[in-house]
């Protein structure tokens, strides 16, 4: 597809992947309205490329409907939306209840609540375009952070449900799946830096480019890494065997320190 022109909405754009991502769109001529929590950031990055800075929340019910609203202000209508932005907190299986809760509204209901207010235009138009930040966590898992593992899959669950759902109205759901990026989640991932570079920690421009590729032939997984798809499906054809190997990897980090 051809983004020049369209209507285009990039939560957690103020930093990382997001910021790439407004910025790989803009340069392509889509009109982009940048979401971030840090409205300086969002600012910063929506006056770099000429775009519309639409700061605040884009995870709660009253956050994603002021988000909608104001980029339908500005664009007219939104054509594609990219929801990007995710936290991770709380690590292993005593992460703190309100870790459990927070990741769950950003990673997994921010997906949901956006979902609902775009999809009965874009059915009745036929057209439109749902993107999602999924990680390579939500194909895979991540060792160390089973809050961060559990929402990923969840928000991957939910974007092939819509997928399924839509697809014959002309909605085009995709995932981007990357596993090592250097952001700011990377750097505070500070034990498990080297397994998540194991494939070498790619940029977020290499993410960008890797998801502008995908809008022109709609795949629904976006994979920077290739490797996870082979990752992938050895977890499918022998989960015990894949499961086996993990957990090897996992003894290994406890030996070094780097996983209690």
């Amino acid at each position: 597809m051809s983004v020049r022109d369209k209507g285009v909405v990039v939560t957690g754009a103020g930093h990382g992947i997001g910021r790439a991502l407004a910025t790989r769109l803009a340069a392509g001529g889509a009109r982009v309205v940048v979401n971030d929590l840090d409205a300086e950031a969002a600012i910063r990055v929506a006056q770099e490329i000429g775009g519309f800075a639409a700061p605040g929340d884009a995870a709660g019910e009253q956050g994603v409907a002021a988000l909608v609203e104001a980029a339908r202000g500005h664009l007219g209508a939104i054509d594609i939306w990219f929801g990007n932005a995710g936290i991770d907190r709380g690590h292993g299986l005593w992460a703190a209840e309100e870790d459990w809760a927070a990741t769950h509204e950003v990673n997994v209901m921010a997906h949901v609540r956006a979902a609902r207010l775009l999809m009965p235009g874009w059915v009745e138009r036929g057209s439109g375009r749902f993107v999602v930040t999924a990680s390579a966590a939500g194909l895979l898992t991540m060792l160390g952070s089973a809050v961060y593992s559990v929402s990923k899959h969840a928000c991957l669950a939910f974007a092939e449900w819509l997928s399924a759902t839509y697809r014959h109205r002309g909605v085009v759901v995709q995932a981007i799946c990357p596993q090592g990026v250097q952001t700011r989640m990377l750097d505070d991932a500070a034990p498990l830096q080297e397994l998540l570079s194991h494939d070498a920690a790619l940029t977020p421009e290499d993410v960008a480019e890797s998801t502008w590729q995908a809008l022109h032939d709609d795949r629904f997984l976006v994979l920077p890494h290739p490797q996870v798809a082979d990752y992938y499906t050895h977890r499918a054809l022998d989960t015990d065997r894949w499961l086996n190997a993990m957990n090897k990897l996992q003894r290994r980090l406890e030996d070094q320190g780097a996983l209690r």
